[in-house]
């Protein structure tokens, strides 16, 4: 028996051949098998797993890619709009300051300006003070804070209008004044009078025909209609106040409106929710009365008939004959 490579008379290069040549010799005859035989190999189930392995990941890979790419790109476009909403509060915020500072500038003789400009300028701050706290920031935010500081710029506006009709009327009365002393004669008499006449003229305008409201106070009264400690047990509230003595104003039946805002700026109102007119506008009111007003002092009760108050700051304004007469803030416990 002998065997040999069958490469070396093939020439083939495949990795394993083996010729088996088996000789037997029988009888003088000679049996010759010559038999090529080849092993081939199988691929195995772990490498196939791994080629699977090799397919997932780099679809995830291609996947995780795409995500990222989308969320850089939505993330800059939300810093983007973040931006441009930070811009708009400031520039909120500074036309809010400039129209505060307008208000501090303001140098006002006349009462009842004053009392109501100082009303408008704790809208203002007010106002600063939320533009300061918000945190959640929207398109309809920002329109909501512009519309509010521009309804501020056009009280502010009217303000200006009436001091400046104030000047006219006050130079108007001082030019008078001139031309009454050049036309008096020199009789001592006439100078008097000319003089009495043009300190009428002056008092008028500074004292104005507005009757003005003193003395605002707000009591809680309990079921038996008697004064409480605590407005919270509280079953009615009573304004008191005093209507000033004023000979220019023109006396007669009046009607006198109370609004009562809340802690949380409400205003206290029934159910009807009634209204009057004010500058233009209709405001809602808790209460009203109407009162007998002969140009002296006198002095008035108003009740408002409700439940739930709670504890904190009211702000109690007055108002007669379309001119806001008097205001106060009251802590109640």
């Amino acid at each position: 028996m002998r065997f040999c490579d069958f490469r070396t008379q093939t020439g083939s290069d495949c990795p394993v051949f083996y010729y088996i040549c088996i000789k037997y010799s029988h009888h003088g005859r000679e049996l010759s098998r010559l038999q090529p035989t080849r092993i081939r190999k199988r691929p195995s189930p772990q490498g196939r797993e791994q080629v699977g392995y090799r397919i997932v990941i780099i679809i995830l890979a291609v996947i995780l890619a795409a995500i990222t790419v989308l969320y850089y790109n939505i993330h800059r476009q939300q810093q983007a709009d973040y931006d441009l909403l930070v811009i708009d509060r400031d520039s909120i915020q500074n036309n809010l300051s400039d129209l505060m500072q307008d208000f501090d500038d303001l140098q006002l003789s006349n009462d009842t300006l004053s009392l109501q400009m100082g009303i408008e300028r704790q809208r203002a701050d007010s106002l600063m003070q939320r533009l300061k706290q918000e945190r959640s920031w929207s398109l309809a935010k920002i329109k909501q804070y512009e519309k509010e500081v521009g309804t501020l710029r056009t009280i502010m506006r009217g303000y200006l209008h009436q001091i400046d009709s104030l000047n006219t009327l006050n130079k108007k009365l001082i030019d008078e004044n001139v031309s009454y002393r050049k036309e008096i004669p020199t009789a001592q008499m006439r100078a008097e009078m000319a003089e009495e006449k043009a300190q009428e003229l002056n008092n008028k305008v500074r004292q104005g025909s507005v009757i003005n409201a003193r003395g605002i106070r707000m009591v809680a009264l309990n079921a038996r209609s008697k004064e409480g400690s605590r407005i919270k047990s509280a079953e009615r509230l009573r304004v008191d106040f005093t209507l000033t003595a004023n000979a220019l104003a023109t006396p007669g039946e009046k009607t006198i409106y109370v609004r009562i805002l809340s802690p949380d700026g409400y205003v206290l109102s029934s159910e009807s929710v009634p209204t009057f007119e004010f500058e233009g506008e209709r405001l809602s009111y808790s209460a009203s009365r109407d009162v007998d007003y002969q140009n002296e002092d006198l002095n008035i009760g108003i009740f408002y008939t409700g439940s739930g108050f709670t504890a904190g700051t009211y702000q109690v304004q007055i108002y007669c004959d379309g001119f806001l007469i008097g205001s106060i803030e009251l802590p109640m416990r």
